[in-house]
């Protein structure tokens, strides 16, 4: 009959509640790690984000300058030369056209509403106010003109250039703004133009660029009628009154 071995123990199992009390443990470190990692994740998008929207905003603003600029432009420019007539005509009746012209010798003359001197300084402002009427924006060109006023317009100017061209501005409208006028040129392109310089214009029909304001003439003394001596009626002393 076999002895048993007092020697030899059999290996004592380990307990299964040592394993279940490290696992939530590594659980929760896990768990810790991945928020933690997500957070700098999401951190570090919204900086990149950031920084890309500020990198754009600032390229906009340089384009929007940019094209700001360069949209600038005016109705007449350089290769038109330089104006050497004005003619101003109202649409209303009881205002007269306004003309100024430069002569041989550079010099300004008013030729209406009467033939005088004119005032050089106003006369050039005039001629400044042509070369730097401004176009705010254009209107499409399949767009009715009587929309704009042109089939009533308040003022027609008349530009002549030193190479003998002659361009002719219609003025329209006012914009519902008020931030200019819708102008037309030569029948063709409407546009709207900063009202400044329009205005200046047209001041000067009702203030003629006069060197010296002429003084209205007296009228000449006006003659007595002389009837004639036939036609005087004498009394018929023929006659006897009857009682």
């Amino acid at each position: 009959m076999a002895r048993k071995n007092p020697g030899i123990q059999k290996p004592t199992p380990r307990k299964a509640s040592s394993t279940r009390k490290v696992a939530p443990n590594i659980k929760k470190q896990k768990s810790a790690f991945r928020a933690d990692t997500l957070i700098v994740v999401l951190l570090l998008a919204a900086l990149i984000g950031f920084a890309f929207y500020i990198s754009r905003e600032k390229k906009n603003t340089n384009t929007e300058t940019i094209s700001t600029s360069a949209v600038t432009t005016f109705v007449f420019n350089d290769s038109d030369g330089i104006p050497n007539s004005i003619e101003i005509k109202p649409a209303a009746e009881d205002a007269q056209p306004v003309k100024v012209a430069r002569g041989a010798k550079n010099v300004w003359a008013l030729e209406l509403p009467i033939k005088t001197e004119a005032d050089q300084g106003l006369a050039e402002a005039a001629a400044s106010q042509i070369s730097a009427l401004q176009i705010i924006s254009t209107v499409p060109a399949d767009a009715d003109p009587a929309v704009f006023g042109f089939d009533a317009s308040t003022f027609v100017i008349s530009i002549g250039f030193v190479d003998g061209k002659t361009h002719i501005l219609e003025i329209g409208d006012v914009t519902p703004t008020k931030s200019g006028y819708y102008v037309r040129l030569d029948k063709t392109k409407i546009m709207i133009v900063n009202p400044n310089g329009i205005d200046a214009l047209t001041k000067l029909v009702s203030s003629p660029p006069y060197l010296n304001t002429p003084t209205p003439s007296a009228l000449p003394p006006s003659e007595t009628p002389v009837l004639p001596t036939d036609a005087v009626a004498t009394p018929d002393l023929s006659v006897t009154p009857t009682p």
